[in-house]
């Protein structure tokens, strides 16, 4: 047998060994030609480091491509996506958020306006006003135990303001406010803090070798709703020698600081315990205070001082329930703001400013868009808002759909804020009727001193000197439309008969609930 047939015969047995034992080859080397069995042996080496890098390379791929998904999807939902919102994973799933273009646009197609009215048709037909089961004020105590713990279930008797006294037990030469969170991230509250640190050591009250501090909650809330005139309301009402406020508005404790949001953009941080939100009201506490005892230098009399907050998330954004609350009723929340807040202020008094929901989306479009804003691109985003809102409608309740974070979220524009029923409705289930003053900031702005006298008796605040009023009244407005904002002119005809459309049942209900066709908003007037 010559070299070259050994060759061959071992070439066509090792080709079937390989898979099972490569390199072990039973064959005589007497009748092999040495240099044969090297050259297939190297022949085989080569094919298996081959077929072994290969794997090793696919296997390596796979790995690398699963760490690079988890890290996007991490980076996702922790720090929010382009827009600057919280993303929060869905708690149930409705397949046209999958595809919110499905319906691409075209301003001159009317196939593309006779979809939209398609969209609107649906979204009719599917409005539903329905109540919502209160919970049971256990619920509330094992979700917020420190909450309930810090706040007692009675206030100091002759003082207007819901205020007490809370044991200090801490030592009183170290700094009270060392540990609070809207100090670390507020500038607006460190400036305070010099004095705060002073008043504080001097406002103990010493009992039975105690030391007591005077703790306040708000008499009353401004609660809603953005680009409403809320920011001109807060700042008229500081003016009276009555009224004190948080020290700075619109802490947003209720609806995001006390769940650890610190702005839409990021993710979580940690939760802001109640005390650190009561240390917002210390400033107004102190005065309260020296009035209550007597020591306030240059006043004749006593003050009955009340103060207020001022957060226009209050009434409407529940959107972090998902993340804290279980038990949902088919995708509800079980939980809302308004419950805790009953649940410790049974007697808070509330104002509610509203205005033309339509007007109200372009307003907020423009002071929270970013770039490239025009009349037509807010045109598409309502139409995609709109087709969103449809696909949820079509799987899942209203209520439902107005309180799910994923929706909210994913909708360009902040379509679901206008729907001022649905919030009211639900206030209403824990309030009574005349515990919140609604108001139309378009009669704000048409006559001030009409609303702010709403505002005064609502509060049961005394009577002002002609000079007071008038600096409360007639001072120019605040917050309005950036110059820049002005110039991109109204938002498209097509675009504010879409938004009239979707909006006006809802207005129907409102009016109707609170037994005034103003809020109808028929007339169309553009405030501010």
């Amino acid at each position: 047998m010559t070299p070259t047939d050994y060759k061959y015969m071992l070439l066509r047995s090792s080709s079937e060994s390989y898979r099972k034992q490569p390199f072990l080859f039973q064959v005589d080397s007497s009748q092999m030609n040495l240099f044969a069995i090297l050259e297939v042996r190297r022949d085989n080496y080569r094919r298996w480091s081959t077929l072994v890098c290969f794997k090793k390379a696919k296997l390596y791929s796979i790995f690398f491509g699963l760490t690079v998904m988890f890290l996007i999807m991490a980076s996702y939902i922790l720090t929010g996506d382009k827009k600057g919102l919280l993303l929060t994973p869905s708690p149930y799933h409705f397949s046209t958020l999958e595809n919110p273009g499905s319906l691409p646009l075209n301003l001159s197609s009317t196939r593309d306006y006779v979809n939209i009215k398609l969209v609107l048709k649906t979204i009719k037909s599917n409005i539903e006003f329905t109540s919502r089961q209160v919970p049971d004020l256990k619920e509330l105590l094992r979700n917020e135990p420190h909450m309930f713990s810090v706040i007692p279930h009675e206030f100091l008797q002759n003082v207007k303001n819901p205020c007490w006294y809370e044991e200090y037990s801490g030592n009183i030469t170290a700094d009270p406010y060392g540990t609070n969170l809207y100090a670390l991230y507020s500038k607006r509250f460190r400036t305070v803090f010099d004095y705060l640190r002073n008043a504080f050591r001097e406002h103990l009250y010493h009992h039975e070798s105690k030391n007591y501090r005077i703790r306040c909650l708000p008499y009353f809330y401004i609660i809603g709703q953005p680009k409403c005139g809320t920011t001109d309301l807060y700042d008229r009402l500081r003016l009276h020698p009555d009224v004190r406020f948080t020290t700075f508005k619109e802490p947003h404790w209720w609806t995001r600081k006390r769940f650890g949001i610190i702005r839409m953009s990021e993710g979580f941080h940690d939760r802001y315990p109640v005390d650190d939100y009561l240390d917002l009201f210390d400033l107004a506490a102190y005065q309260i205070q020296d009035h209550l005892l007597g020591n306030s230098s240059g006043s004749k009399y006593k003050r009955n001082i009340i103060i207020g907050e001022a957060s226009a998330s209050t009434m409407w954004d529940n959107n972090a329930w998902i993340y804290f609350y279980d038990n949902s009723t088919d995708g509800e929340p079980p939980f809302l703001t308004q419950d805790f807040i009953h649940a410790v202020q049974p007697n808070a008094k509330f104002i509610i400013m509203l205005r033309d929901p339509v007007e109200r989306l372009y307003s907020d479009y423009l002071y929270f868009g970013i770039a490239n804003k025009s009349a037509e691109d807010f045109h598409e985003k309502v139409s995609e808002s709109l087709q969103l809102f449809e696909g949820c409608l079509l799987e899942f309740s209203m209520r439902s759909c107005v309180y799910n974070t994923t929706l909210n979220n994913a909708m360009p524009v902040r379509l679901h804020v206008g729907l001022y029923i649905i919030y009211l409705l639900d206030w209403l289930t824990v309030f009574d009727r005349n515990q919140i003053l609604v108001l139309r900031l378009e009669d704000h702005a048409s006559n001030r001193k009409y609303t702010m006298h709403k505002v005064f008796d609502f509060l049961n605040l005394g009577p002002l000197t002609e000079q007071k009023e008038a600096e409360i009244t007639k001072s120019p407005a605040s917050n309005t439309r950036r110059p820049a904002d002005k110039n991109l002119g109204p938002m498209l005809p097509v675009t504010r008969e879409i938004l009239r459309n979707f909006y006006t049942p809802f207005n129907e209900k409102l009016a109707k609930v609170l037994r005034n066709d103003s809020f109808l908003w028929e007339n169309h007037a553009k405030p501010m």
